[in-house]
């Protein structure tokens, strides 16, 4: 195990690694309709790209494995230089074709580093402080949004052009990359040691508490979709207030995820994992509830998605540690798994969501309450680990 200085250095090394991994993939909503003017491209043809690239997840497992045969750090590094290689293509030939090519690149880069990262501090730090570990490497995601996605703006803004961040992203990733590479020690198994992707994959599939967990994810994700995919056109039915509604809904967003983050570093393994998922779960499905209920005026339906999302977040975070101990020797493929079971349930989130919104936002919160509670009957059920 680490100890407490070292683990310290590295967390925060993977956190800034990953702000600037999960900038690329965020920053690319807001300037959706930038972007398209500047290739020359409807929007439609921008949006094709963000849907090939969460396609991607669905073979999280395939990729994330790489870290269980060759080792966590090597698996990262991989990352990175995907990521990098995704950032110079766009930034030396902004076209539709590079632009597509980057960002599944960088989608690849992604789903090797964030299960290997994962497994890395599994591996790494006692279950008892897990939590922590991880909930300040998750920080990562809202910090991209807060500050990654801003500046990125600011550079858009500031060049007129669309692809200005692209060399600024691939430029961190190099330096990112050199400091994981002299920062974090070898851990390569040895040939015999290396599990198969498909002995992997069997012991996965053979545990009964890490299928459930798969469905669980799934659930969850599924249950935040079905309102996440609705909640701005239902701010600008119900408001009138499209641009001022919406850019302080993104802002709330922003620092409820980093609160449901902070609230997991200090609470997770206080509580217990599972016992902290059970409260998410349970808080998670009153705030769907509860949205409607908040939503007959701006300032309610803000505070309603801030309790919305910030119990998502708490919930979503605190599943990971749970998750990374179920099957200590397979834990990068589980890890990958478990971000395919997430994508496929925002696929699902997003199917069931507008069908359910033409009866009212009322009909989505049930269902995502709904999906919560069969997720705690799953966990109750399936799930032991403390």
């Amino acid at each position: 195990m680490l100890s407490p200085a070292r683990l310290r250095v590295q967390v925060g090394a993977i956190t800034l690694t990953r702000t600037v991994t999960n900038t690329s993939h965020r920053m690319i909503y807001p300037f959706l309709p930038t972007i398209a003017r500047g290739l020359g491209v409807d929007l439609e043809a921008v949006a094709l790209i963000v849907t090939a690239r969460s396609g991607l997840g669905l073979g999280s497992p395939l990729f994330g494995s790489l870290a269980d045969r060759h080792g966590r750090k090597l698996a990262m590094l991989l990352a990175m230089l995907a990521f990098t290689v995704g950032m110079v293509l766009v930034s030396i030939w902004p076209t539709y074709p590079a632009l597509f090519a980057g960002l599944l690149l960088t989608m690849i880069a992604k789903l090797v580093f964030d299960p290997a990262m994962q497994a890395y501090i599994g591996d790494r730090v006692q279950y008892a402080q897990r939590g922590r570990a991880l909930a300040i490497a998750e920080m990562s995601w809202s910090s991209a949004f807060l500050l990654g996605v801003p500046l990125a703006g600011w550079l858009i803004a500031r060049t007129d052009r669309w692809y200005a961040p692209f060399p600024w992203l691939a430029g961190l990733g190099v330096l990112f990359a050199a400091a994981l590479w002299i920062i974090l020690p070898s851990d390569a198994p040895q040939p015999g040691e290396r599990p198969a992707l498909v002995r992997s994959l069997q012991a996965v599939l053979e545990h009964p508490a890490a299928l459930a967990g798969l469905v669980i994810g799934l659930l969850i994700s599924a249950s935040n979709e079905t309102v996440n995919i609705v909640f701005g056109v239902w701010m600008e039915d119900a408001f009138g207030l499209k641009v001022a509604a919406l850019g302080a809904a993104s802002a709330v967003i922003g620092i409820a995820e980093l609160g449901g983050e902070g609230l997991v570093a200090g609470l997770a393994d206080r509580l217990g994992k599972r016992r902290a998922v059970m409260l998410g779960i349970v808080l998670n499905a009153l705030a769907c509830l509860g949205l409607p209920a908040l939503g007959f005026s701006v300032e309610g339906a803000l505070v309603g998605l801030f309790v919305f999302f910030i119990t998502f977040e708490f919930l979503l975070v605190s599943t990971l540690p749970l998750m990374s101990e179920l099957v200590p020797g397979a834990r990068a493929t589980l890890m990958a798994g478990y971000a395919a079971a997430l994508a496929g349930g925002r696929m699902v989130g997003a199917l069931l969501g507008p069908a359910l919104f033409e009866v009212g936002l009322l009909a989505n919160g049930a269902a995502a309450a709904l999906l919560n509670v069969i997720a705690l009957l799953l966990l109750i059920r399936f799930v032991r680990q403390a």
